[in-house]
């Protein structure tokens, strides 16, 4: 724990409200070295939204540099099948390969592609929201939030229906190793899952060589085949990388977005009074509590920060949780208010890795928040949630909930 800020991203209450610890190490300063991570720590919104944008970091240094030049150990061999896939994915790239794998998929995120999804994406989360009805209640999380994202990102793919009970247990293992610190069962459990999500998915690529289908993979085959330079690896990365995405980011952003309205029945009572409020309304509750509260990159050239000197190889943590809270650019930031208009918050991230399914991610949050508001008006929790041990990654491990 940081002793002057109250910083302690292992701690369950921290990780239950972080934002007066946010509050705290904004007024102490810009940068803040943390020890036990060994992370720079940047609270500030201005400074967090120029670094995302600043080439002289990135999400990797492998590009320029080996890990000995970097000064850094490197991953354990066991480690290798989670490093070797996670840095293949488009997330984790830097330039010239991110440019050339995001030209190729950014075509299934287009606004017309993803216009298109609607009807699709309205039906699913009609049908879970008749499910959730039927049943009187039950986890909101477990019953729509979850369901919905890992169903359109699957259909997208062409994963064949049966086998989609695989992916959220695949996903969670992997996503275990975006936190701060994580132990070696959590690793061995991340390694297990790379190498089945692998093996699942080049076989799935290599059906749809023989057989190709209208969906993504059969798309990134083609411009496999066609010489576009985008190697099988690279396409098993990017279909994993899709998935966590849709499945981490929709989920806890339904979740929190839910548990927050709930805690501010004024907001959620405008919001059933006038659906037009709803696409401000995803943004402020993306901004609200987002769960992304971390992002990291490396220092690849010198920088300063306030005086301070961040040298090459170190690594800087983009708080973006406290971010979405810099009082410096949003009036009265701890204030849950559905009709902000001014809300450029940082949870979808910028520059070259602002989030690549941002329009699907709306469209998913805006059909299922829609269904519910509309069709369940007296939607209420029925116990606390609890959070889940993440802080990197953070929602909660249920919403029970009686409509």
């Amino acid at each position: 724990m940081d002793a002057s800020t109250g910083f302690d991203p292992w701690s369950p209450r921290f990780v239950a409200d972080p934002y007066p610890g946010y509050e705290r190490l904004r007024a102490a300063g810009r940068v803040h070295w943390f020890e036990p991570s060994g992370q720079w720590l940047v609270p500030h919104y201005e400074d967090a939204r120029a670094l995302l944008r600043d080439r002289r970091l990135g999400r990797t240094y492998l590009h320029r540099f080996s890990h000995e030049e970097f000064g850094r150990t490197p991953p354990p061999a066991a480690h290798e099948p989670f490093h070797v896939l996670n840095g293949n994915g488009l997330l984790d790239l830097e330039p010239p390969d991110h440019t050339r794998i995001r030209r190729l998929v950014s075509k299934a995120f287009t606004a017309r592609t993803v216009e298109n999804l609607a009807p699709v994406v309205a039906r699913l989360a009609s049908g879970l929201v008749d499910e959730l009805l039927a049943q009187g209640g039950g986890d909101l999380i477990g019953a729509v939030a979850e369901p919905l994202p890992v169903a359109v990102i699957a259909e997208m793919l062409g994963i064949p229906e049966a086998d989609r009970t695989l992916l959220r247990p695949w996903s969670a293992a992997i996503c275990g190793m975006y936190e701060l610190n994580p132990g070696e069962e959590t690793a061995r459990g991340a390694v297990r899952a790379s190498l089945d999500f692998s093996a699942y998915l080049r076989e799935l690529i290599a059906d749809r060589r023989a057989r190709p289908g209208d969906d993504l993979i059969t798309a990134l085959v083609h411009a496999y085949d066609e010489g576009d330079r985008l190697t099988e690896q690279e396409m098993v990365s990017m279909c994993v990388l899709l998935l966590n995405a849709g499945h981490e980011a929709t989920v806890n952003t339904t979740g929190n977005g839910w548990w927050a309205l709930f805690r501010h029945p004024d907001q959620l009572a405008a919001l059933r009074a006038d659906p037009g409020l709803l696409p401000g309304a995803v943004e402020e509750l993306m901004r609200y509590d987002t769960p992304l509260q971390l992002f990291e990159r490396w220092v690849l050239d010198d920088i300063e920060i306030a005086g301070t000197a961040l040298p090459r190889g170190s690594e800087v943590a983009l708080l973006f949780g406290s971010a979405n809270r810099d009082p410096a650019r949003f009036p009265d930031p701890d204030r849950l208010d559905v009709t902000r208009a001014d809300n450029p918050h940082l949870s979808l991230g910028a520059g070259i890795h602002y989030c690549l399914g941002a329009p699907l991610a709306r469209l998913e949050l805006a059909a299922s928040f829609g269904e519910l508001l509309r069709r369940a008006p007296r939607l209420r929790l029925t116990a606390e949630p609890q959070w889940k041990p993440g802080f990197v990654i953070r929602g909660l491990r249920e919403l029970l909930v009686e409509c």
